[in-house]
């Protein structure tokens, strides 16, 4: 068992200023994003940086991606937020401290499922949420927190209930509007977009938060309407389990901790294998699941909430030529200096300033290019996106994971069910050429070689075997020799034999002989289990796509007449 921490191992000594440079770096943007977030989850700002300190380092020293930034996420943040508010635990109020030792217990049990996920081997289970669900996810996440942040950059007071009756109170506070308050989150706004346009590798949200905090003190904001943060309790995080729960109350937090388990193990798992092939390395995605199931129960035992991959984090760190976990340790220092001795300034931080940078942190997770790219590319897949975006928007977070998942497998089933035939001839060169299998078509006068791409199981076997049949009945010539091209079928289940069984028998009554060609050997394995082989013959078995084209040609008359396999 090796010992040493991963971000020492292979560690060249040519990296260190570049990792602590990025990591300084990534500290001034992380710092006033992560206090942001706990306006979305509604606990005390200086659990936002908690998020950051144990759990970044755990995941650092156990994790095996060089990069993946791990801390307080906007997407788990409000899937946290939206079920505590759904269960409407009684006596537990937003903000208060049994709210954050629920928001704790989440943590941990999601840890837990972590954790058990890895020991398990269950880490491919991320790949069920596909790339249209993710953009159409965390769509429909960021329109949830931009909006949920317009109510503090106006100084109105929210309204509680659904997303609908959220805007719908936007809308009628709009006179009651605090334009001190609504300069201060505006010039924000300006501050940070104009750094990223025209000095994109400054912090911009630093320098944002830190003249706001100056205005504040200069010009006494608070006096004028300005909400401030007020007292930020500084120092270590206190450890130990959740005051004020109990292990009895998992079963009630149970359907968040998985909806957060399945939300951090898809999108971890896609930013550390993006991140890692773009610099040409592997990732251990169990490895990443064990670091992400020790930093949550730290987050737990720490009075924080759930942490998650950020892709954004990961970016900026990535941006800055961070090359290892050294860099989020160095943000992880820098974060531990502001507990101890900087926490009193983060009290005049008008919380306008930093509803603004939450603001932009929703306007980032609206994926409008890939959701452009869905409507050019693959209708479907766009609709897909839509319907879970909306679903998060309209009916909840929680729930919008639920109906990810369920389409992702549906989407999996109907291209399944539904996959494009083919017939395939070959050109003067040799080369295969697919045309789609309509009436009239053949491969050569007598022989029609039929591809389908995909797997054949009970759900689309029988249409399978009906398109093939037409195929057969329609051909301009009586079909002789019909081939199976098995490229794209690596797997039939019983049904499939079935049916299977069922065509050799049709094209047999049509006094034609049935082959396949490229079929691997597990699928070749299949067949002779279910007896097929020897019922159409081995010697029908065929290579490749030449030697079909190569033994129809050389003797024609072998396939007249009928098939003697029986």
């Amino acid at each position: 068992m090796n010992l040493v921490p991963r971000p020492v191992r292979g560690y060249r000594r040519e990296w260190w200023t570049g990792d602590v440079l990025a990591g300084l770096t990534l500290a001034a943007v992380a710092i006033p994003e992560v206090m942001g977030y706990t306006s979305i989850i509604h606990t005390p700002v200086v659990t936002g940086l908690y998020t950051i300190l144990l759990p970044t380092v755990l995941f650092a020293l156990i994790g095996s991606s060089r990069l993946l930034v791990v801390g307080a996420d906007s997407a788990t943040a409000a899937v946290v937020a939206a079920g505590l508010t759904g269960l409407a635990v009684a006596g537990v109020t937003p903000g208060s401290p049994e709210w954050l030792a629920w928001c704790s217990m989440i943590a941990l049990v999601c840890g837990g499922l972590l954790l058990l996920a890895r020991l398990l081997r269950l880490g491919f289970l991320g790949d069920f949420l596909s790339s249209s669900v993710l953009i159409g996810f965390l769509t429909g996440v960021g329109i949830q927190v931009l909006t949920g942040q317009v109510p503090a950059l106006l100084g109105i007071d929210g309204t509680t209930g659904s997303w609908f009756a959220e805007q719908w109170g936007v809308l009628t506070g709009l006179p009651r509007t605090s334009l001190t308050t609504l300069a201060v989150g505006g010039g924000t706004l300006a501050l940070i977009l104009g750094f990223r346009r025209f000095a994109p590798r400054m912090p911009g949200a630093i320098v944002a938060v830190t003249l706001a905090i100056v205005a504040a003190r200069l010009l006494d904001l608070g006096s004028h309407g300005v909400g401030l943060v007020g007292t930020v309790s500084g120092g270590l995080p206190r450890l130990g389990l959740p005051r004020g729960v109990t292990w009895a109350e998992v079963p009630t937090v149970l359907g968040i901790a998985v909806s957060c388990a399945v939300l951090v193990l898809a999108q971890s798992a896609a930013t550390s294998r993006s991140f890692a092939l773009r610099h040409g390395r592997k990732v251990d995605i169990d490895q990443d699941l064990l670091g992400l199931s020790v930093a949550n129960l730290a987050a737990g035992l720490s009075g924080t909430f759930v942490v998650n991959g950020s892709p954004t984090k990961t970016e900026i760190l990535d941006k800055q030529k961070g090359r290892t976990q050294v860099a989020n340790l160095t943000m992880s220092a820098v974060v531990l200096l502001v507990l101890l001795v900087a926490t009193g300034v983060l009290a005049l931080m008008p919380r306008a300033a930093l509803s603004a940078i939450v603001f932009l942190i929703g306007v980032g997770l609206i994926d409008l290019r890939g959701l452009r790219n869905l409507w050019a590319r693959r209708r479907s897949e766009f609709v897909i996106a839509c319907t879970t975006a909306a679903a998060v928007v309209g009916i909840g977070v929680e729930q919008g994971i639920l109906l990810a998942v369920v389409l992702s497998v549906l989407e999996l089933v109907r291209r399944q069910y539904h996959p494009k035939n083919f017939v395939v001839s070959v050109d003067e060169g040799g080369q295969p050429v697919y045309r789609p299998a309509a009436p009239g078509v053949q491969s050569l006068p007598g022989l029609v070689v039929f591809r389908y791409d995909a797997d054949l199981f009970y759900a689309n076997a029988h249409r399978f075997a009906d398109d093939v049949e037409g195929v057969v009945q329609q051909a301009p010539d009586p079909v002789r020799l019909l081939v199976l091209d098995c490229s794209s079928i690596v797997d039939a289940d019983y049904s499939a034999s079935l049916a299977l069984d069922g065509l050799i028998d049709f094209v047999h009554a049509h006094e034609a002989h049935f082959g396949i060609t490229r079929a691997d050997p597990a699928l070749l394995a299949s067949l002779a289990t279910y007896g097929l082989l020897d019922k159409f013959g081995r010697d029908h078995v065929f290579g490749n796509l030449s030697d079909v084209f190569t033994a129809y040609r050389k003797d024609p008359s072998r396939y007249r007449g009928p098939a003697g396999h029986r």
